[in-house]
């Protein structure tokens, strides 16, 4: 990594050593579908291990590396941790270039306000520190009591900052800190100069409070990719048509409007009477490649043409992560990546 000048919080497409996933067990929530979701872990485990190194968090390796069949042992690291769930994306380090050195952040996870048991999940990144997992001149920095997921920013990596309000400031997070406090917070901490703000916008059954990786991602510097609902009999139509407005109004930092690129609306998908939170803006971009979650529906080749657009010189390579919405997320929240230098 070169030397920085100041406080940066690195875009998704820089450089990576390695992609964090934590395995799903018996004890988390996903017991009764273990059957499903397991080869939907290994279909995204594998496709990480083709480009980089692969950091599973699990209880039990011997189980895992069953599940996962023949790989080459040398790209991936298995560091066994008791878990409450496998939101990566929510529970993982932050990493942050400082002038000072490379770091990784270690926010308070909170189950995305009290929502559900956090308390094995919010002490992962400071055990995967103690296990050697990142390399020596990582620091870790502990960032209680600031309450944060990674799935609610983004970074173009020159300054930016895009989230939603919805999220980052409910009062089930940091309860008495303003939206004032909270922007000169995430300025300070993350060295962002200015911070887009979404407004409007939200997925049914979510439950993180609209975090921005399901609404809207930058895949670069100048472009966003955004989820645009065209059916207007669709209960998101008007929020989602809200977002776009907001989203056409943003501003690059030297004036120059983004250049946008809507992705489908998922199909409505509804399991045990309630609609799921599919979304096409899940994806995970990594060295050479984008992961794309897919539905089993036609709407997927059509995200992927899209997404195609956005990322022209890298693989979209579509994993079915129909089970993964059971539980109200996809395939961007369940994968942490750490940027080239971070993992031994």
């Amino acid at each position: 990594m070169q030397q920085v000048e100041h406080t940066l919080l690195p875009a998704e497409w820089f450089p990576q050593s390695a992609v964090q996933l934590t395995w799903p067990h018996a004890g988390t929530d996903w017991a009764p579908i273990l059957d499903e979701v397991i080869p939907c872990f290994v279909s995204i485990a594998k496709e990480i291990m083709k480009r980089e190194k692969l950091v599973v968090v699990c209880p039990d390796t011997l189980e895992v590396k069953e599940q996962l069949g023949v790989f080459d042992e040398e790209r991936v690291r298995f560091v066994e941790l008791p878990t409450n769930d496998t939101w990566a994306r929510d529970h993982g380090g932050i990493s942050v270039f400082d002038p000072l050195g490379m770091m990784v952040y270690d926010f308070v996870f909170n189950g995305w306000g009290m929502k559900f048991a956090a308390n094995k999940d919010n002490l992962i990144t400071r055990n995967l520190y103690q296990a050697g997992v990142f390399a020596e001149e990582i620091q870790l920095v502990n960032m209680a009591p600031f309450i944060l997921e990674g799935g609610s920013i983004e970074s173009d990596g020159q300054g930016t900052l895009m989230a939603t309000a919805e999220c980052l400031l409910s009062v089930n997070r940091n309860e008495y800190l303003q939206r004032e406090e909270i922007e000169h917070y995430l300025k300070d901490v993350f060295g962002v100069k200015r911070i887009l703000w979404i407004e409007n916008g939200y997925l049914a059954g979510d439950d993180t409070d609209s975090h921005v990786d399901t609404l809207a991602r930058f895949c670069s510097e100048d472009t966003i990719a955004y989820v645009k609902c065209e059916d207007e009999s669709d209960e998101h139509y008007d929020e989602l048509l809200a977002m776009e407005e907001e989203i056409k109004a943003f501003r690059q930092e030297n004036g120059d409007p983004y250049r946008l690129i809507s992705l489908p609306m998922a199909d409505e998908i509804v399991w045990e009477g309630e609609r799921l939170p599919a979304t096409y803006a899940n994806f995970l971009i990594m060295n050479g490649a984008v992961l794309l979650p897919f539905y089993n529906s036609p709407k997927d080749e059509q995200a992927r043409k899209a997404l195609q657009m956005a990322f022209p010189d890298r693989e979209v390579v579509g994993i079915n992560c129909l089970p993964l919405i059971k539980q109200h997320g996809s395939l961007h929240c369940v994968t942490m990546q750490y940027p080239e230098g971070y993992v031994r």
